[in-house]
C-alpha cells in the first residue's frame, strides 16, 4: 500500500512529513515538531494508528520507542504527484508542469535540467 494510495488525515500526513524529514523519532520528539501542540497521547494514538497500517515502525533504544517511516519519501512522492497529475489535470502531464511553471520562474540551469530530461526521456 502506498501512502498516496490510501487516505491520512492532516495529522497522520504531518506525522509522515516529519518522519521524512528527520528520520527516526520519538514520540515527544515527533509531538515537538507538529503544528499545534497535539497532547502527547494524541501523538502517540496516531503513531499506533499509522504503525498498524504498516507505513511506521519502533525500535527500543534506551527504554524508548523510536519511530521511523517504512516508505520513501522520493517514491512517495512520485506516487502522490501521479494522483495529482490523475485527479486535476485528466492524466495530462503537460498540463500538470505548465501549472507547475506558472508557480515562478525556472532558472537557466532548471531549465537545461529539464530539456535534458525530456531527452534522456525520448531516447529511451
Amino acid at each position: 500500500m502506498k501512502i498516496s494510495d490510501s487516505y491520512l488525515t492532516k495529522r497522520e500526513q504531518e506525522i509522515m512529513e516529519v518522519l521524512f524529514r528527520h528520520g527516526s523519532m520519538t514520540a515527544n520528539e515527533i509531538g515537538e515538531k507538529l503544528a499545534g501542540a497535539p497532547s502527547n497521547s494524541t501523538v502517540r494514538t496516531q503513531l499506533r494508528v499509522l504503525e498498524g497500517r504498516g507505513l511506521i515502525d519502533h525500535r527500543e533504544e534506551d527504554g524508548r520507542y523510536v519511530y521511523f517511516s517504512l516508505r520513501n519519501a522520493e517514491d512517495e512522492g512520485r506516487g502522490a504527484l501521479k494522483s495529482v497529475v490523475e485527479t486535476f489535470f485528466q492524466g495530462s502531464i503537460l498540463n500538470a508542469v505548465a501549472a507547475l511553471m506558472e508557480t515562478r520562474k525556472l532558472s537557466a540551469e532548471e531549465i537545461a535540467e529539464l530539456e535534458k530530461i525530456v531527452a534522456d526521456r525520448e531516447d529511451a
